[in-house]
């Protein structure tokens, strides 16, 4: 008896030792985050130009004839020719309750958007803040946003028969601006320092340029659709946007918490990483390169939305500490509370404030929270900036 029970005692230690740094902390962030997410959620399928009662938009979020056929969520997750193809199904979906129809094609898109941008925002800010060893960094540090929203310009102005593959010309753009700064900031290697200066550098340089295709633009539809992208904005998104969303941000999530403990080895100097064996220039460009997925990812469905990689990761360290195993899981949670909520505050402020029926971006919300905390943080730390 003895002998049988070793193996589980030595399995039991290993598991504990392989999740032991999940603590209540982390836990109570995770709840914390779920919960406030929920209840935007909440907020979000329950208000409309359709009015039904709260009790009848959860009646549709929790609708036996969308959850028990698979059809249908292949059909949300796929798209309907992607589900035929799979399904062999050849005739026509049932027909669903006009709540139900509401909630699942246009409210309940627009909560899991939002939970997608706010994850990979939070996760590539965390990345990049370790990386650049510089708890003031975010995922546009490199210039990823501005690269993005010149291209989405770009396009909209002198390309407008490409604005269907804006979201795949925004990904494009941030990565193109991602390879400039890193060529700029190589110089037999690269530094954290060169990495900022140079993301500011080129940051500036395609704002400025940004700007100059304003004059150029000759429809005030078109510089609508462009201050909507380069503003951050998640009205009129769908099921497409989901799509477009998910893959990238599975990939990128995924490869983070794979490097989590790579992280934490960059977080201890270049001289020590070297030391413990770490090819610290290929590893800060392959975990940059997961940080840009992760932004490109969020700015190809909602465009730029500011501050919350910035913000995000700052917070979650405050509760969680550095280790970045705790700090990315943490940043999963976080993200999307943030993200949701501040979405909650876009689209009810104009009706609740000003009785009308408009809709503001949710980068304006995000930069007004984030921009106080930012001064908070300012004035609350002497030494901050560095990590």
């Amino acid at each position: 008896m003895p002998e049988n029970a070793q193996p589980d005692a030595g399995s039991g230690a290993a598991d504990s030792a392989r999740f032991g740094w999940v603590d209540r902390s982390l836990l109570g962030l995770c709840l914390a985050g779920l919960a406030v997410t929920v209840a935007g959620g909440l907020v979000q399928v329950s208000f409309g130009s359709y009015s039904m009662s709260v009790v009848q938009a959860w009646s549709a979020v929790f609708d036996p004839s969308v959850l028990l056929d698979h059809r249908w969520i292949l059909n949300f997750l796929l798209g309907e020719g992607l589900m035929r193809t799979v399904t062999g199904f050849g005739g026509e979906l049932p027909e669903l309750a006009t709540p139900t129809l509401i909630v699942w094609t246009i409210r309940l898109p627009r909560v899991f958007v939002a939970g997608l941008v706010g994850a990979n925002l939070a996760v590539s800010g965390a990345i990049f803040q370790a990386v650049t060893r510089n708890e003031l960094a975010s995922p546009f540090v490199l210039g990823v946003s501005s690269g993005a929203g010149l291209l989405i310009l770009l396009t909209l102005v002198v390309f407008p028969m490409l604005a269907a593959a804006l979201p795949i010309i925004a990904a494009l753009g941030g990565m193109a601006a991602f390879v400039i700064v890193y060529v700029i900031a190589w110089k037999g290697g690269t530094s954290p320092v060169r990495l900022v200066l140079a993301g500011v550098i080129v940051g500036t340089v395609f704002q400025s340029l940004q700007t100059g295709l304003f004059f150029f633009a000759d429809s005030i539809g078109v510089v609508q659709s462009a201050i909507q992208w380069t503003t951050g904005s998640l009205t009129g998104v769908d099921w497409e946007q989901v799509r477009t969303a998910l893959p990238w941000s599975i990939l990128a999530i995924g490869l983070s918490l794979v490097g989590a403990r790579q992280l934490n080895v960059l977080l201890l100097g270049e001289r020590t990483a070297s030391s413990l064996g770490m090819n610290v220039e290929r590893m800060r460009f392959a975990l940059s390169a997961v940080g840009v997925l992760a932004a490109a990812a969020s700015i190809a469905v909602a465009g730029i939305v500011g501050f919350v990689g910035l913000i995000v990761p700052h917070v979650v360290r405050n509760i969680v500490g550095s280790d970045y195993r705790r700090l990315v899981v943490g940043c999963l949670f976080a993200g999307p509370a943030l993200l949701v909520a501040a979405d909650v505050g876009a689209r009810l402020a104009i009706p609740v404030l000003a009785g009308g029926s408009g809709q503001l971006p949710v980068g304006i919300v995000t930069g007004l929270v984030g921009g106080p905390y930012f001064l908070y943080l300012m004035r609350k730390q002497e030494q901050l900036g560095a990590i």
